[in-house]
């Protein structure tokens, strides 16, 4: 038999899902049978997610914050009801820099949103996943989370700390037949890489597509990824189709061989 990748009724909750990443995975699950319920800072983002795809509920929330996660738990609890999909995407780049010129500040705002986020998150989720029967908890890492990245030390411990917590709540929940994996994607096409190849083809004086260039150099496949590409992996984690997959990091990124 056919793999299905359909997830028809499923209950997904999407962190940070109104753009880019979580936006492609928003759409993408809702279009395979998902409910799908998404939180995001960016008010306008979520006002453009609404008038596109009205079936897609939201609630604002920063997901470093305790009593904002709280809620959105309730939000997921009184609108769907409960939960079968937990993907944790919200994240930040964190600073850039020596570790010896990174500010404390940056340190725990990085740390904050890219690992106790998903900390607080899942905390929450766990037990709903876990009352239905089971499902998919899908963390989202990095290639900075299999390599290391030299000036972006915040970023790196987060993303190499979701590969821990990932294989560690899958021997954990596995008896209760929820799996947990993490996808680590590459040079994510879209306007956040638009707007770093641009400021660095300035600083050394050549031109963007030059400069984008000598970012996929290093990447086997010598391209970038895009946010459907991750879509594509998450919905397979979490359908049918991946239903023995746990406790796996999954690089999705063309085989990113060394981070500069």
């Amino acid at each position: 038999m056919k793999p299905d990748l359909a997830v028809p009724g499923k209950r997904v909750l999407i962190t940070a899902g109104a753009g880019g990443i979580g936006r492609a995975m928003a759409e993408t699950f809702a279009d395979a049978g998902a409910r799908v319920h998404i939180c995001d800072v960016d008010t306008k983002a979520i006002d453009s997610l609404r008038a596109a795809r009205p079936a897609i509920t939201s609630t604002v929330c920063d997901v470093s914050d305790l009593k904002q996660v709280d809620a959105l738990f309730a939000d997921v609890k009184r609108i769907l009801g409960g939960l079968d999909v937990l993907i944790n995407n919200a994240g930040i780049a964190g600073p850039t820099g020596k570790i010896e010129d990174i500010s404390i500040a940056d340190w725990e705002r990085c740390i904050a949103i890219d690992l106790n986020g998903i900390f607080y998150c899942t905390r929450l989720g766990m037990p709903m996943i876990k009352a239905a029967g089971g499902g998919s908890i899908i963390n989202l890492s990095s290639t900075a989370g299999r390599l290391g990245f030299p000036l972006r030390s915040p970023y790196a411990a987060a993303k190499w700390a979701v590969v821990g917590l990932t294989q560690s709540l899958a021997m954990e929940a596995g008896p209760d037949h929820v799996r947990v994996n993490c996808i680590q994607p590459g040079i994510v096409e879209g306007d956040r890489i638009d707007r770093v190849a641009a400021a660095k083809a300035q600083a050394f004086g050549i031109s963007v597509e030059e400069q984008k260039k000598r970012m996929v150099a290093d990447v086997s496949m010598r391209l970038m990824v895009s946010a459907q590409d991750i879509a594509n992996m998450a919905l397979f984690l979490a359908s049918d189709a991946g239903k023995h997959v746990s406790g796996q990091s999954l690089p999705v990124c063309g085989n990113v061989e060394v981070l500069r």
